[in-house]
């Protein structure tokens, strides 16, 4: 397949996802979810959405530096300012193609650090390993302060999918029969794969991502690393919590259930449409209702609720990912001139 056609393709899937969620959204709200969004906006308090703005920049700031010291025990020491523009512009292309970021961001730190693109990809993998634990970590911290909000959910959740899927094992059974048999074909055929230039490359590549991986292992600064890692959650923890104080509703939601919204909205997150629109908000639509039902209330109200305070803290994190990403791409080019 062209890659060309296949970006646009991805492209395209992602925002028709994005606009089947959103929707979704509008059906759920009875279609006026325009006059919602400016209601929402228009009582909004913005010096709450501002510092959870400032939260939101530490993290970007956090992580390029995190990003450094993986980079450290492979020899390369680059700039906090380079990793932070190669990381903005990674989450800029992830707007409109979900999970590109991640090869944009190698491509970038190589053009101005000269970093190859195999080792800095390796790091990118760690990181989102590590972030990995860090959600799961997060995860059980709003299980154990929220655990029957949660629970309550994941019913909702649950409820809103049309049918259950039957299991059908034919689809594994082939599946691992055709890699059983291409691992006969590969053991027959090894001495000839491995004289092909296209496999040497291949397994440069593959080199270059284990080195990568094997980074964490070598740090110099492990309590740094784990500390800052710290940081770039209690960043997404108050970026994410402080927008509650912006709306009159939400404003009495204490502490112990921003680890709960920062778990929702992680989860909606994960859905592949394009910059998490749809998904975010009606993840949080679904998070609120289980929220107001804990608290006796309607979940109608509930899911009104988690719409407005999905327009605001959605709506930081595009502002943020494009003026930071455009910023970038300025960046990125003056600072290649300079090689």
């Amino acid at each position: 397949m062209n890659k060309k056609f296949k970006s646009i393709l991805t492209i395209f899937v992602s925002i028709l996802i994005a606009g089947i969620l959103m929707f979704l959204v509008s059906k759920s709200l009875g279609g006026d979810f325009i006059e919602k969004t400016v209601l929402t906006a228009k009582k909004a308090d913005y010096f709450w959405i501002s510092v959870a703005a400032f939260f939101g920049l530490g993290a970007y700031w956090i992580r390029a530096i995190r990003w450094n010291l993986l980079l450290e025990p492979m020899g390369y020491k680059i700039k906090n300012s380079n990793a932070l523009w190669a990381l903005s512009f990674g989450y800029f292309l992830n707007l409109g193609i979900p999970r590109m970021g991640e090869i944009g961001r190698a491509t970038a730190l190589q053009s101005v650090e000269k970093v190859p693109f195999t080792n800095s990809f390796g790091t990118i993998v760690t990181e989102r390993i590590i972030d990995l634990v860090f959600m799961i970590f997060f995860i059980l911290l709003a299980l154990l302060f929220n655990y029957s909000t949660l629970l309550s959910f994941f019913d909702l959740l649950g409820k809103n999918e049309p049918h259950e899927v039957e299991k059908n094992y034919t689809f594994y059974y082939v599946f691992i029969g055709i890699i059983i048999l291409c691992g006969i074909l590969l053991y027959l055929f090894r001495k000839k794969l491995l004289k092909l230039s296209i496999t040497k490359k291949i397994f440069s590549f593959l080199n270059g991502i284990w080195n990568g991986l094997l980074s964490v292992f070598k740090l110099k600064q492990r309590m740094k690393f784990i500390l800052l890692s710290f940081g770039i959650w209690i960043c997404y923890f108050f970026a994410s919590y402080l927008v509650v104080f912006a709306l009159p509703e939400t404003s009495s939601i204490p502490l112990q259930t921003g680890f709960y919204i920062l778990a929702v909205g992680t989860l909606g997150m994960l859905v592949p449409a394009s910059g998490g629109i749809g998904a975010f908000h009606l993840a949080m639509m679904l998070g609120f209702s289980a929220l107001y039902l804990q608290y006796g209330k309607s979940t109608d109200e509930g899911k009104e609720i988690g719409y407005s305070y999905a327009i605001l803290a959605h709506s930081l994190q595009m502002v943020l990912m494009i003026i930071m990403g455009l910023l970038s791409v300025i960046m990125l080019a003056r600072n290649k001139e300079k090689i």
